[in-house]
């Protein structure tokens, strides 16, 4: 049987995010996390893969016990199984470090035929995650599909190039990127969300992975020391006159004054 797996990742809803006006610092602690939504059109279309040709579907995410709820979603949406690896010594790790635990993770599962993920995820914008990993299984990858159609042993894709499409075939094991136009995932009926807590989620920590946190430290090439929002100062100019034309008159002044406008 086909075996495809979604690399998927829980992130903060950013739409809840709010900057400390003191720190400039996000807060996120008390955020609530979903589905990155670019991993979740992923997910959809290895469903709909499974639908095609009864394959099996499969997720690996990192995260901690937070995370489950998002596997609880990918679950209900269809797939069959989750993987969780769910170590607090990873946190913060770069797209380098992250790679390498999720292709020891991946090599763990064995036997697959695709593995799919997002393009990018939405609160780091990296890009780098699938590139990285298909590199270090040594598979051929496709980036930026929007359509994705599984032969046998054989993957076909459409690529969004923005100028233009490109159509790629690569034999399996191979891992394809998405992006937004491959799909609206669908929302999982309530039938499906019960049987969701019936299926089961593996979770492994890096022994179990026979990995050293050590030698992970040490592969982490990019480190963030902080997080801050720009600082914005306003001005505070109030523009007042007795009719609406001169308050135009001035509000334009002040904004060709400030190089706003030009002139």
């Amino acid at each position: 049987m086909t075996r495809i797996v979604v690399l998927i990742k829980d992130i903060p809803d950013l739409t809840e995010v709010k900057i400390d006006p003191t720190t400039r610092r996000p807060q996120t602690d008390n955020v609530k996390r979903k589905l990155n939504d670019l991993d979740k059109r992923a997910l959809e279309a290895a469903i709909r893969l499974k639908e095609a040709t009864s394959a099996e579907v499969v997720t690996l995410s990192l995260g901690d016990e937070r995370t489950k709820t998002s596997l609880l979603e990918a679950l209900a949406m269809g797939a069959d199984a989750s993987y969780l690896v769910n170590d607090s010594t990873i946190k913060g790790f770069d797209g380098n470090g992250t790679s390498k635990v999720l292709a020891s993770a991946l090599a763990r599962i064995g036997d697959y035929d695709l593995i799919l993920a997002g393009e990018l995820s939405l609160d780091g914008m990296g890009s780098q995650i699938g590139p990285r990993v298909s590199r270090l299984l040594d598979i051929p990858q496709v980036t930026y599909a929007k359509e994705i159609k599984l032969e046998g042993n054989r993957v076909r894709a459409l690529r969004d190039l923005e100028e233009s499409d490109e159509v790629v075939e690569a034999d399996t094991p191979v891992l394809v990127t998405v992006v937004r136009e491959i799909n609206e995932p669908r929302i999982p009926t309530l039938m499906n969300i019960m049987k969701a807590k019936k299926k089961p989620i593996t979770e492994w920590n890096l022994n179990d992975l026979s990995l050293g946190i050590d030698e992970l430290k040490a592969s982490v090439k990019v480190r963030v020391t902080d997080i801050k929002a720009p600082e914005v100062k306003r001005k505070k100019i109030a523009v007042k006159a007795d009719k609406m034309e001169d308050v135009v008159s001035k509000l334009l002044e002040y904004l060709v004054s400030e190089g706003v406008l030009e002139a």
